[in-house]
């Protein structure tokens, strides 16, 4: 198993499964982009044949704590897409952050591995792309974000039959229920308080504004080939109920359990097969009440964008991608208001190059160019005025 990003929430759970499973599971490449030491820690124990850091002025750093053992050490972005392509490599965790998985996942599938994606800004910005390549390659993707992992085990057995809807849920972050004119002060540390789930700063804001319900709607669509206007957003704040699937005999599939990411990483490094994992068992009667309800996209924009962008097409899903990174990292260092982020993600939208079908160079420079006009929006005045 090759896990690139091995020191962010997901590979490090990633790793306590493979704990579990010292039979099933064999770590042979590891890779992080800055935390270093944990990578140092990680490698000593797990003793893959390969490390990489992402950041090259950590090399030296790494290199030396390794350099006891027989574990080789390289370093840059170009590196951590070659590891993926291991011949010694089965089975490759996509669990790096942002647009800088895609890369590494196409060398992956284009290299014949097995693909646990928990990166869904891959299949965001190159959907298209990464189906067509994995279906001439034979390689399966099976996903590791809980609401599609609930999605998959809910087609099991069912591929003959057609799918009438898909129910994608969602906590609705920390400010569900509230309106506008209560988020305008909102500052950092209030958006990453997520009240179910334990995640990275990038995801928790997305969860906040719901562009991560966005993101996985459009992950959805090609992961499992249905038409956006099937797939409904619905917020349910207890996590339990981690998404639903409909057919057309009115049946409704769903998958439970606590929020716990262990969950769907074993399902997707073990399937078919459910492992047993030490994690508490779910009791419907201690939880009671399961609550259900419609998103507020009026106060909350980026989950309409994200519809916007997909039915666009093209480059439109990389163009928002691309901005909403931007927009999230200049609001977690205050440059810029939270109602900014959907603000910032809708300008660069308008005002970005649009390519109806892109090739993997053409999404490269349509990333780079919606990350300079939203750096530049961001440095407009009346934004920096909000800000203030």
């Amino acid at each position: 198993m090759a896990i690139l990003g091995s020191t962010g929430s997901i590979g490090t759970q990633a790793l306590d499964v493979v704990r579990q499973h010292p039979d099933a599971f064999c770590i042979e490449v590891l890779t992080a982009q800055n935390q270093a030491d944990l990578l140092i820690l990680q490698a000593l124990e797990f003793r893959p044949d390969i490390v990489v850091i992402g950041n090259e002025t950590l090399y030296e750093k790494v290199r030396d704590a390794l350099a006891h053992t027989d574990t080789k050490v390289f370093a840059g972005a170009g590196s951590i897409a070659d590891a993926a392509t291991c011949e010694s490599v089965d089975t490759v965790v996509t669990a790096l952050l942002g647009y800088a998985g895609l890369q590494p996942t196409m060398k992956a599938i284009q290299a014949g591995k097995y693909i646990a994606l928990a990166n869904k800004e891959t299949l965001v910005a190159g959907g298209a792309l990464v189906c067509r390549a994995a279906r001439e390659q034979q390689v399966a993707i099976t996903p590791i974000d809980s609401e599609h992992s609930a999605i998959f085990q809910c087609l099991a057995g069912e591929y003959m039959n057609p799918v009438e809807r898909i129910f994608l849920t969602g906590s609705g972050g920390p400010f569900r229920g509230k309106k506008r004119e209560q988020l305008q002060d909102i500052k950092p540390e209030q958006a990453l308080k997520h009240p179910t789930w334990h995640m990275g700063r990038k995801i928790s804001v997305d969860s906040a504004t719901l562009m991560n319900k966005g993101l996985e709607m459009i992950e959805a669509r090609w992961l499992f080939g249905v038409n956006p206007q099937d797939i409904e957003v619905v917020i349910h704040p207890e996590s339990i109920v981690h998404s639903m699937v409909s057919f057309q005999d009115g049946s409704v599939k769903a998958q439970l359990g606590l929020p716990d990411m262990r969950l769907p990483i074993q399902y997707a490094l073990s399937f078919p097969q459910r492992l047993s994992l030490d994690v508490p068992r779910l009791d419907l009667a201690q939880i009671g009440c399961l609550h259900f309800e419609k998103p507020d996209t009026g106060t909350f924009r980026c989950l309409p964008l994200a519809y916007q962008a997909l039915d666009k097409g093209g480059n439109m899903p990389c163009i928002m991608n691309a901005a909403n990174e931007i927009a999230v990292q200049a609001f977690l260092e205050e440059r810029i208001p939270f109602l900014a982020i959907a603000d910032l993600i809708a300008r660069t939208m308008e005002k970005a190059s649009f390519l109806p079908a892109p090739n993997i160079e053409e999404l490269n420079e349509s990333d780079a160019e919606s990350r300079r006009l939203c750096q530049e929006s961001i440095g407009a005045s009346s934004l920096m005025t909000r800000a203030r």
